[in-house]
């Protein structure tokens, strides 16, 4: 897959600024390979995403219109709702909040969550 704003090293290698950044690009990999979406399907979206208004002009914010590309095409393939991506934006946010430092974020730290909610799914 080659995307022309992607982040790479000297090598040519996708870098990544934090794990999130990596697992949303290999989950929309993933999914791509299973038929979800095609590459042009995901190519117009993340173009849309670059391209709105407010987006950083140095691409610092190139991972996020990643994650607003792939959550818009979860939606318009009714895999997912909008309100439950949200939810689940906001409960990771509060699972980071309550994480003490070095180690590592699992949304059962979220103090809102449920257990039943969180039950075998670390995310």
């Amino acid at each position: 897959m080659e995307s022309p704003l992607l982040p790479k090293s000297a090598d040519g290698e996708p870098v990544f600024p934090e794990p999130w950044a990596a697992e949303a690009f290999a989950i929309t990999v993933h999914l791509r390979a299973r038929g979800v979406f095609s590459w042009g399907e995901w190519a117009e979206q993340l173009s849309v995403q670059v391209h709105k208004p407010g987006r950083a002009e140095d691409g610092s914010d190139y991972y996020d219109c990643w994650v607003a590309a792939l959550s818009a095409l979860l939606v318009d393939k009714g895999i997912a709702g909008a309100d439950d991506i949200l939810a689940l934006q906001h409960s990771w946010q509060r699972a980071a909040e309550a994480t003490p430092h070095g180690k590592p974020i699992v949304i059962q730290n979220d103090p809102q969550r449920s257990p039943e909610k969180g039950a075998g799914n670390q995310g």
